[in-house]
């Protein structure tokens, strides 16, 4: 950890050869991602949007899904201004609701497109406790549980895209080294709604500590299949964004006590686009990811029998007689 916070403060580059200090547009410089079609959740606004306009930049379609329509179209029409060529299509998509993920993932599958990257980006954190539609403690539905569901209706998809195009279908499911902040328990199955034993921060922890054991999970089941797919997971690192809305006279003392460790918007997508474009990582897959290099998550996160508990716990969640 602090030669993590050293290379962050430097920006001096790891093994890759990329850094804190590298944007997304650094790391995937001179890639051509015109053969390839991508869905970015929460690409509307923060890194998801800078994550959609470089890829979009590279020449892949790209498919903003995004719970507010309007701030999506909007941000069609800014990567537009730039890029005039640019494929970009948005869809309505409300992770906190099961209903509206297998909407979503109606719509998509009516466009009749391939499907090579998924970018499982969006997020909310700090929230004050409340429910989903579907009885799921927010963060923990938003977080983990929506994009397990998304993933799960969008993977025949991409395994026939993969097979067919011969081209490696990619998933990445953004993290937080927020992870290594969690509960007693790592996932606390039993108590996920628990009102009383509630802290937004610790509940925030857990929702990122279940996106690592879902890619993770996700990556040995695909293997196991000898499917043409990698799943990794990412920290894409201190960014102030639409994420703190919840938190913003905290998060302003804290970004003035840790200054040096924050980044601009295009690092912060940086990481995620070099996970999910680079050639050099080609067959990488169930790894975590910081400023672009591989990275040791926390032991909670390479727990095999707690990510197998969590994807018996999730399957279970987003297939309940209340998502009829």
């Amino acid at each position: 950890m602090k030669m993590g916070i050293f290379t962050l403060m430097t920006g001096i580059p790891g093994p890759s050869g990329f850094g804190s200090a590298s944007t997304a547009e650094q790391v995937t410089d001179g890639i051509d991602a015109s053969n390839l079609t991508a869905i970015v959740t929460g690409g509307a606004s923060g890194i998801g949007l800078e994550t959609a306009r470089t890829l979009a930049l590279r020449k892949a379609h790209v498919i903003i899904a995004a719970r507010n329509l309007e701030a999506a179209n909007e941000a069609k029409k800014s990567i537009l201004v730039d890029n005039e060529t640019a494929r970009i299509d948005v869809l309505k998509l409300d992770l906190c609701s099961m209903k509206s993920v297998r909407a979503f993932a109606d719509s998509f599958k009516a466009l009749n497109l391939p499907l090579n990257i998924l970018i499982n980006n969006a997020g909310i954190m700090f929230c004050p406790f409340q429910l989903s539609e579907d009885g799921i403690e927010v963060q923990f539905a938003t977080n983990h549980i929506g994009h397990f569901l998304l993933t799960n209706l969008l993977l025949e998809k991409m395994k026939d895209t993969a097979r067919v195009a011969g081209i490696e279908g990619r998933i990445v499911n953004l993290s937080s080294i927020a992870h290594m902040h969690t509960y007693r328990e790592g996932i606390r199955f039993e108590k996920i709604n628990d009102q009383n034993s509630y802290s937004d921060k610790m509940a925030y922890g857990q929702s990122k500590l279940a996106n690592i054991l879902h890619a993770n999970e996700l990556s040995r089941h695909l293997q196991e299949e000898g499917a043409n797919i990698t799943v990794n997971s990412v920290h894409p690192g201190l960014i102030m964004t639409n994420l703190f809305k919840y938190s913003g006279f905290l998060m302003k003392i804290l970004k003035v006590c840790t200054c040096l460790l924050w980044k601009n918007v295009p690092q912060g997508a940086a990481t995620t686009c070099y996970v999910a474009l680079h050639p050099k990582l080609k067959g990488v897959t169930g790894k975590y990811f910081l400023d672009c290099n591989e990275w040791e998550p926390s032991k909670f996160a390479k727990d095999e029998v707690l990510a197998k508990q969590l994807w018996d716990f999730s399957n279970k969640s987003v297939n309940s007689p209340r998502d009829a």
